[in-house]
């Protein structure tokens, strides 16, 4: 399937028919999440992977109920990382096992220490949370560029998430994206016409 007819094709699915998808295609939606762009490479996100059909009940209440979270194959939980310290470590310590030279990785990671170090811990995590909706995008139309269906999901309680799922504090739940074969057919698609959109 082309990109464009990922595009067009994808929408958000408000339920699924209860089908697995095969751990193969799963693992591959993986890695094109894997891929996803990131500002200075440092890729702030964590999924949870949910199959468990008890855990995606006791999820569902806390997601305003929608039944995408227990009719879906797979559930992931994008979850935004804000512990910069040990994202810059990390980052350095790829950098170095794929041989890129040692004064590219003092300059690509002491950028990174600066840019973290002039936010407020609270605007470290709303970055954060922006490019993890980056990777949220690989996985939205990766999804339909393998065959299954997805949707991009809000509404739900991220603390009672964190709870149920022991999610570790320096990771926030900011959005799902259940995955699976739909159960219903897409709407048209309604957008805003291109001239209210570049200006």
């Amino acid at each position: 399937m082309q990109f464009a007819e990922c595009v067009m094709q994808r929408y958000a699915t408000k339920k699924f028919d209860g089908r697995t998808i095969p751990e193969a295609k799963v693992n591959e939606l993986l890695e094109l999440v894997r891929y996803s762009a990131s500002a200075l490479n440092l890729q702030p996100w964590k999924i949870k992977v949910i199959t468990d059909k008890k855990v995606k009940e006791q999820l569902r209440p806390v997601s305003n109920n929608q039944e995408q979270v227990t009719t879906c194959s797979h559930l992931l939980v994008f979850c935004a990382d804000a512990d910069y310290d040990a994202l810059i470590k990390r980052l350095g310590a790829l950098m170095k096992a794929n041989h890129v030279p040692e004064e590219v990785v003092k300059m690509v990671t002491g950028m990174a220490a600066k840019f973290a170090g002039s936010m407020s811990k609270e605007q470290q995590a709303a970055w954060s949370q922006a490019q993890t909706y980056l990777a949220l995008g690989n996985a939205l139309n990766g999804s339909k560029s393998l065959g299954f269906d997805s949707c991009p999901m809000g509404g739900f309680d991220p603390k009672a998430y964190a709870r149920i799922l022991k999610i570790p504090a320096h990771l926030t739940p900011v959005m799902l994206c259940p995955i699976g074969y739909a159960a219903d057919k897409p709407g048209a698609k309604i957008r805003f016409p291109l001239s209210e959109i570049v200006f």
